[in-house]
Parts: structure tokens; C-alpha cells; sequence
């Protein structure tokens, strides 16, 4: 006989935990890519492409980007993904720019600096999806697509992540877009692999 599942929601306070932990791991992926010079895919690495261009910085970019995608997202998955991935897009913002003042290295070895930022990226993502938030952009597409159709978010953010590390070729040197390609897979690997339909029951 098939045992029935059941689940018990996140409470709010799992939830602002996930946030604080979430957002913190990502900021602290955006400020190592930052340092060796190296883009992420989605929204975030439109805003670390666009700041190494314009110096304007990547937190108030990565803000006013996710705007037009946060104002969809009530229709799309309720008032409460909004209310969270408001605040998880406010939080990336700020915390990216707290980072570098209290976080400064040396030296980082790029192809790790790569991996282990990309690794931080998914997880802190990983961490927000499973509250029920998101990044904004892309985020939103891919869990829309997963939770209404099926399709995995990992594999649609993968594509989409390398897509737009190799239309920043043009800015940066091979060998960082290489890198950068490897970081966008690294990231959406974690999600391919922990974030699948039906595994995680936890919910907010």
C-alpha cells in the first residue's frame, strides 16, 4: 500500500532565516565574481556586466532590473512569492555592497573563485526557491515553468545562464567567459540535483 506523504509549511521565522542565509550566500558568490572579474547568468550577471561598464554598482543595478519582473510576479505566483522575492532582490542589493567592506582578499585563484562562487550562488538560490522566493528575472521564469508545466528550473536556468555569459564575450577575455561559463554551470548543477519536483515537500 502506498504510504501517503504529508508536509508541514515553513513558519516565518524558517522563512526569514532562508532569506537572511539565502541572499547572504549569494552576495557573497556576486562579490568573488566582482573581484576576479566574472559574470553569473540572469539578472545578476546583467548587473555585474552592466557595472563593469558603467562603475555604477552592482546593487542598485540588480534592484531597478528585477522591478518589471517583480510587478509580474503577483500574478503569476501570489502575493506571498512577491512579498519574499522583494525582499530577497532588496537584500542582494544591500549585502553586495556591505560584502566588500567587511570581506577583503588577497588573492583568489580563478578557476576556484569561479567554482566555489557559482557553488554559493545556487546553494543561497536553492535556499530561496524552497521558501517559496526568488531572485527576480530568470528565477521567476524557471520556477513558474517548473511549478506550472514541469519543466525543471535547472535546466532551463543553465541555459539561460551560459546564454548570457557568452553574449558578455565581447567585455571580457576568453578565459574569464570560460570561467564564467563554468560558474553558471556549477550554480545551476546544484539546482538540477537538489531542487527537483515532488522531492522537497517543505513549503512556505
Amino acid at each position: 500500500m502506498e504510504e501517503r506523504l504529508s508536509y508541514t509549511p515553513h513558519g516565518p521565522v524558517e522563512d526569514l532565516q532562508a532569506l537572511l542565509c539565502g541572499t547572504a550566500l549569494v552576495a557573497l558568490g556576486v562579490t568573488l565574481y566582482a573581484e576576479i572579474g566574472l559574470l553569473t547568468g540572469g539578472t545578476a550577471g546583467a548587473a555585474l556586466l552592466l557595472d563593469h561598464v558603467t562603475g555604477w554598482g552592482f546593487g542598485p543595478i540588480f534592484f531597478v532590473f528585477n522591478l518589471p519582473f517583480l510587478a509580474l510576479a503577483r500574478a503569476r505566483m501570489g502575493r506571498g512569492f512577491l512579498l519574499r522575492s522583494f525582499a530577497a532582490v532588496a537584500l542582494v542589493s544591500l549585502l553586495s555592497a556591505f560584502t566588500p567592506r567587511v570581506l577583503q582578499l588577497s588573492f583568489i585563484q580563478p578557476a576556484y573563485g569561479a567554482v566555489i562562487g557559482g557553488a554559493l550562488i545556487g546553494t543561497g538560490m536553492l535556499m530561496l526557491f524552497r521558501h517559496k522566493a526568488s531572485l527576480g528575472g530568470i528565477n521567476l521564469l524557471v520556477l513558474y515553468l517548473q511549478e506550472r508545466h514541469g519543466i525543471r528550473a535547472g535546466k532551463v536556468q543553465m541555459a539561460v545562464d551560459c546564454l548570457i555569459v557568452l553574449l558578455a564575450a565581447f567585455q571580457l577575455p576568453p578565459d574569464r567567459v570560460a570561467l564564467s561559463i563554468l560558474g553558471a554551470v556549477t550554480t545551476s548543477f546544484i539546482l538540477v540535483t537538489n531542487h527537483k519536483q515532488g522531492r522537497y515537500l517543505g513549503v512556505s
